[in-house]
């Protein structure tokens, strides 16, 4: 057992990560477990053989075409064995992937192929009308090259070209066709940040390679494990699982979206040890009306994206007898910099654990984030690692304003036990986490000023105990303009992708702001708790 004051570094110490193209963990996998199941997905049952084969088809392919080491590649589908082969195809070409929501609505489509710089997309063949809508509306002179799912292009998109055809008629043999170094980019990510819309986040291979090593040794994954993976690709987070669990030879079950009975079937049927969740997931299942003994082979339910609450974790383990735990990252971290050890007896439940293989943590006080304070105090987490991101994608100010001398300042308030083991007891200033997704409340606004009645709104987060916060904006109309908060709203709701729509709409006089017009969001959430009360 793990006693007072030890140093979390004796319990993980530092280790020596190769510094390989992210492509290389796949590949070495293949090497060593060939025939071995890689991926589920629906009926499908692909042996690692058949996923690397796949991956130098698609990367000779897309090198024939034309594409070139440092170009962009944006992904737009829901999980499925296309995205993966893609995504590490473009990492074997050198191509930076830039995975896209699959729930974007045409202008969050267009922002990204346009501020990215893409020059290729791979498009899931359902959301083909999105894209579409997306290049009728938007001049794109980087966009040269758009792959299709499906075994043939739609008659609607012409100048696409099907995957399927890369992967049958290019040779499925590897060919070098970049030199890539740890340094070079790899992912560009987009998360919304507080100050407008999504940026991109550099991610290099030496960033994810790290990472993926990171996590499966932080976790001690075998391949003998079974993971269970409906969390999105096109986030961080399942970025991650996809990527880690490939580098360890472990067999990963697709999802396209999550369904808890669906789930719980597959989790029966393939033996999955790991349940990958999301705290509004994590309080489905403690609260779920039947039975969850067909989650019987799972050893470990790791819930992150957002803080863990107690009361159903705890309800949830009694009920399952598995180890539910927490841990803890950002999409500017790759995302892994805590996790729990594996050893239920040093598992601290209502911490994000300890610190990863090489990573240095400290919190530093609020104010001027310079001084380093001791245990048990409450300030700024501050990270220092391989894992962390080169930077914002042409936001260098940004960029300059979360990393300083190495150290990533998170904007996350929290602290260290005497044990290491750290602890959130606050998000990022002014981020709404909605069911573990951060939404911008600057992004919402600048959308809910496009109303030709707005003349002025601000956007919060209302706590909730299923979705973590819902979304509320409100709303200052144009002198002589009328429209109702119904209206409002059905207007904005139908610009976004699901995740960032509103739930409340509320007209008042005037917002509360500072004398240099910033918004005063923390009174309005003051005025929703006060109104709360009255109303109990």
């Amino acid at each position: 057992m793990l006693t007072k004051m030890v140093a979390p570094e004796l319990f993980r110490p530092p280790v020596e990560f190769p510094d390989v193209p992210y492509d290389h963990l796949l590949r070495k996998t293949a090497e060593q477990y060939p025939e071995r199941t890689a991926i589920i997905y629906h009926d499908l049952y692909f042996t690692y053989r058949e996923v690397v084969s796949m991956v130098n088809s698609v990367a000779n392919g897309m090198h024939e075409l034309g594409l070139r080491k440092g170009e962009r590649i944006c992904l737009f589908t829901t999980n499925r064995p296309e995205y993966t082969v893609t995504f590490i195809a473009a990492a074997t070409l050198g191509l930076v992937a830039s995975p896209m929501n699959p729930a974007y609505k045409e202008r969050e489509v267009a922002y990204q192929l346009e501020n990215s710089e893409a020059s290729a997309i791979l498009v899931q063949r359902e959301l083909v009308p999105i894209l579409q809508l997306a290049l009728n509306n938007t001049k794109l002179p980087h966009l040269k090259h758009i792959f299709v799912t499906g075994s043939q292009a739609p008659e609607s998109l012409p100048e696409a070209i099907a995957l399927s055809q890369l992967i049958r008629n290019y040779a499925p043999t590897y060919q070098k066709h970049a030199d890539i170094t740890g340094d070079d980019l790899l992912a560009l990510p987009y998360s919304s940040g507080t100050t407008g819309l999504p940026k991109g986040t550099m991610l290099t291979h030496r960033n994810m390679t790290t990472n993926n090593l990171q996590f499966t040794t932080a976790l001690q994954t075998t391949p003998n494990d079974v993971a269970l993976i409906f969390l999105p690709f096109y986030h961080i987070y399942g970025v991650m699982l996809m990527g880690g669990f490939l580098a360890c030879g472990a067999t990963q079950v697709l999802m396209e979206r999550f369904d808890l009975v669906q789930s719980l079937e597959l989790c029966e049927r393939h033996n999955v040890t790991y349940y990958f969740a999301v705290p509004p997931i994590v309080l489905a299942l403690a609260n779920a009306p039947i039975d969850l003994g067909k989650m019987k082979s799972v050893k470990y339910i790791f819930s992150g994206a957002a803080p863990l609450p107690m009361d159903p974790t705890r309800r949830l383990k009694e009920k399952t007898g598995i180890n539910v735990v927490q841990g803890y990252g950002l999409t500017e971290t790759s995302p892994l910099t805590h996790s729990q050890p594996k050893d239920p007896a040093l598992v601290r439940t209502e911490s994000v654990g300890l610190p990863v293989h090489n990573t240095e943590i400290r919190i530093m006080d609020i104010e001027t984030g310079e001084r380093e304070l001791p245990l048990g105090e409450t300030g700024e987490i501050v990270i220092r690692g391989p894992q962390v991101m080169k930077g914002y994608w042409k936001a260098p100010e940004e960029t300059a304003r979360v990393l300083r001398d190495g150290w990533l300042y998170t904007g996350d308030i929290g602290y260290l036990d005497a044990e290491g083991y750290t602890y959130i007891v606050d998000r990022k200033k002014e981020m709404i986490k909605y069911k573990g997704f951060g939404v911008a409340p600057a992004e919402l606004e600048s959308l809910l000023m496009e109303h030709p009645a707005v003349m002025d709104s601000a956007v919060i987060g209302i706590p909730d105990d299923e979705a973590g916060e819902l979304i509320k904006g409100f709303v200052v109309l144009r002198p002589g303009q009328s429209a109702t908060p119904d209206e409002i709203m059905a207007f904005a709701n139908g610009k976004l992708a699901g995740y960032k729509r509103f739930h409340f709409i509320e007209q008042i006089d005037a917002l509360p702001k500072t004398a240099s017009g910033k918004i005063l969001r923390r009174e309005l959430k003051e005025r929703e708790k006060a109104l709360k009360l009255t109303q109990e």
